[in-house]
């Protein structure tokens, strides 16, 4: 069996206008396009390929209420699937909660599931199939 690589890792932020030039500066890399995902709830841009940052539009949000028992901080980590469906069965099948039984649409277009904390030691975890274009 191949292990599924790291895709990135998500911090939950209140401001991207805040947070995109301290890591920015930090990184030395630079931010994708922001993109507003208004059915998770939130604003998104990655700086580079592997760290992902996300607003909530809405304090009673997912990451609105993750913030607001949390403040900023990491949110998930994200592996690479090649086939969402196939692992997300694998997973299930291994014990796994999902949050999402069926892929939904995430960032650049590439698909996406998540599993649920309670099954991950407490870290919320994403699957994401690639689609559409990469970040830079």
């Amino acid at each position: 069996m191949t292990g599924l690589p790291l895709h990135h890792v998500a911090l939950a932020v209140e401001s991207l206008e805040t947070a995109v030039p301290l890591y920015e500066s930090i990184t030395g890399s630079g931010s994708s396009p922001i993109e507003t995902l208004a059915t998770q709830g939130v604003r998104v841009t990655f700086i580079g390929h592997q760290l992902e940052l996300i607003e909530p539009l809405e304090e009673d949000s997912g990451v609105g209420r993750f913030l607001a028992r949390n403040g900023p901080g990491l949110h998930h980590i994200a592996f690479t699937s090649a086939d969402l469906e196939a692992d997300l069965e694998r997973l299930a099948a291994e014990g796994y909660e999902r949050i999402d039984p069926v892929p939904r649409p995430g960032a650049f277009g590439h698909r996406v599931a998540f599993l649920h904390p309670r099954s991950t030691g407490r870290v919320l975890v994403e699957l994401v199939e690639e689609h559409g274009v990469t970040p830079p």
